[in-house]
């Protein structure tokens, strides 16, 4: 290859990649650094090499503290090494574009990881439920202590629900939550079976948040029925609300619109905060209406879920938690499901900006832009599908992040592109979350 030709593949792919770190089309690189975007188009292709002092712009714009200039000036100072050349290869979505030179000042880019969200230990996860057994194993009745426990298990899950693959995170929960039915059948004061009775349900409605992320759609409702009968038993009104918002979730997923309304109504009628109220109407609510077809009551959700989430001042992290990245994905979501592909694709991207890269609320803002550009910037909306697989494992896309990625294919069918037949073909190879012999994908 031209050594000209070859630097300007390598910087191509600095450019796509660092694009699509920052959660930019090309158009809106384009219109941040005021740079034709039909150049972007061709440099990232490799049929150009952007002039170094036209690159300091672009840096800029996609906030790479330099990278993308510093990349430009080895490529003009050296020729590649051999290392270099397998850039493609070596640099994927999932490591930093954090290049370091050799003593013979050639260019390498290595690939040390982004420093993003910590990961708890595998031995940490179990750990928590081991906890609750030797303090069982002392007190099977259960006490105040046990109660704590448990309460503890609850949060630990709920806040790194999204630092495991779901198949694991289901069989620690499914446990703990076991543990809980011996001491719920024992005799205990009132005080302490009404907290483990809490605990109990809020481990259900874990459980049927995962068997949903699972595709355990059965499962997925009889666990939620459980923690929304348990959140009414115990008089924990946020608990309520919020198995029945994901009951709405799943109602949805099954087809039944009018239902999943009916359920989110429920959960609203529960929700004892503005925090809870904003998750029930963006997470329930406006799906259902954008699914029905009600564009102006969508628009009322909206802009009440809004309100409701600025009076909360804030929002709070965890699976039971809600914040704008993730009213802003809902928000893209139901645009798309509406048709409006622009106000979508600009929400998904507000989404996508505000999660950590790699987590699952990051996955789903990335692919329902994908999907909102698909029929307008095929090439874009493929690279992130690609992305998407190449920095999430198998076993970590939720059965909603799959279904999204099998509607992109779809939607790009009959575009004849290398990224387009790429994408079509990681997506048939997936492996199942769940295979016919039960087996994860992990």
């Amino acid at each position: 290859m031209h050594e000209h030709t070859e630097a300007a593949h390598m910087f191509g792919q600095a450019l796509r990649h660092l694009r699509q770190r920052a959660g930019l089309s090309q158009r809106e690189l384009s219109r941040r650094a005021l740079y034709d975007h039909t150049r972007i188009s061709r440099a990232e292709q490799g049929e150009i090499l952007i002039p170094a002092e036209q690159v300091k712009a672009l840096d800029t714009a996609l906030r790479a503290d330099g990278l993308l200039l510093a990349l430009r000036h080895a490529l003009d100072r050296k020729p590649l090494s051999p290392a270099s050349r397998d850039f493609s290869q070596r640099c994927t979505c999932g490591h930093g574009l954090l290049g370091y030179r050799q003593k013979d000042h050639s260019f390498i880019w290595p690939p040390a990881p982004l420093q993003g969200e910590l990961m708890t230990t595998a031995s940490g996860l179990p750990a928590v439920r081991e906890s609750l057994r030797l303090a069982l194993l002392d007190t099977p009745h259960g006490d105040p202590v046990i109660a704590e426990l448990a309460q503890a298990a609850v949060e630990h899950y709920a806040l790194n629900y999204s630092k495991h693959p779901p198949t694991v995170l289901f069989d620690e929960v499914h446990a703990t939550r076991g543990l809980l039915a011996g001491a719920l059948a024992a005799p205990a004061p009132p005080d302490v079976a009404l907290e483990l009775r809490r605990a109990a349900g809020w481990l259900s409605g874990l459980l049927g948040n995962l068997a949903y992320h699972l595709a355990d759609h059965t499962g997925a409702r009889a666990h939620l029925a459980v923690a929304a009968t348990l959140g009414q038993h115990v008089g924990d009104a946020r608990l309520t609300a919020w198995a029945y918002g994901a009951q709405s979730m799943v109602a949805l997923h099954r087809g039944a619109p009018v239902l999943a309304q009916q359920l989110a109504e429920t959960g609203l009628a529960h929700a004892p905060t503005p925090l809870a109220r904003a998750q029930v109407l963006g997470w329930a609510m406006l799906p259902a209406l954008a699914r029905l077809g009600q564009a102006a009551a969508a628009d009322q959700v909206l802009r009440d879920a809004t309100n409701a989430l600025n009076t909360a001042a804030g929002g709070e992290p965890g699976r039971f938690g809600f914040d704008a990245a993730e009213l802003a994905l809902h928000e893209a979501d139901a645009h798309l499901t509406l048709g409006q592909h622009d106000q979508a694709a600009t929400r998904a991207e507000a989404s996508a900006a505000n999660s950590i890269p790699e987590t699952p609320g990051w996955a789903a803002a990335t692919l329902v832009l994908a999907q909102a550009e698909a029929a307008r910037e095929a090439g874009d909306a493929a690279s992130r599908g690609l992305d998407v697989l190449a920095r999430v494992p198998a076993e970590r896309l939720r059965s909603t992040a799959r279904a999204r990625l099998d509607r992109l294919a779809a939607a790009l069918t009959g575009v004849d592109t290398a990224a387009v037949r790429e994408l079509a073909e990681h997506v048939r190879a997936l492996p199942p979350a769940i295979d016919v012999h039960g087996r994860s994908a992990g």
